[in-house]
C-alpha cells in the first residue's frame, strides 16, 4: 500500500488534518462505524466532552486492532459533535494522539443537532492496509 498526502497549503498543519490521501495497491480497506463513549456493556456515558472524546479515540483504537490494522493508517476521519465549542476545549487531546500515531488523515468536522441518546461526539473512521 502507498498513501500520498496532497496539501497545497501550510495552514491545515496545525489543524491536524491534511487536504486530501491518495491510496494505491492496499491489501484492504476497513470502514468503520461512528466511534463513541459507550462502555462494554453498551452504556452510553454521560460524562463530559473530554471523557466521552477520550473513550470515543479508546473504542476507535479497539475496534482497529481488532480488525488487524493500525491507527496510523487512517486515511479519513470525520468528527461529529453537539458542540464544537466544548470540542474545542479538549481538542488538544485529538490532536496529540492524531501526532502520537503519525496520522495523515483528511477529516471534517460536524455541529449536529443531537447524537444517540447522551452522547457528544462520534468519530468515524476509515482505515487502510
Amino acid at each position: 500500500m502507498e498513501k500520498r498526502i496532497i496539501n497545497p497549503w501550510k495552514w491545515q498543519n496545525e489543524r491536524s488534518y491534511v487536504q486530501a490521501v491518495e491510496v494505491t495497491k492496499p491489501e484492504g480497506t476497513l470502514y468503520i462505524s461512528g466511534q463513541t463513549a459507550i462502555d462494554d456493556i453498551g452504556k452510553s456515558s454521560t460524562s463530559n466532552m473530554k471523557s466521552q472524546l477520550i473513550q470515543a479515540i479508546e473504542n476507535l483504537e479497539r475496534v482497529i486492532k481488532e480488525a488487524g490494522y493500525e491507527c496510523g493508517n487512517i486515511v479519513r476521519l470525520n468528527i461529529y459533535t453537539t458542540s464544537t465549542e466544548e470540542l474545542f476545549t479538549c481538542f488538544d487531546i485529538f490532536q496529540n494522539w492524531v501526532s502520537d500515531h503519525g496520522i495523515k488523515q483528511a477529516s471534517t468536522v460536524l455541529e449536529v443537532k443531537s447524537l444517540f441518546e447522551t452522547l457528544k461526539v462520534e468519530l468515524e473512521a476509515t482505515v487502510v492496509k
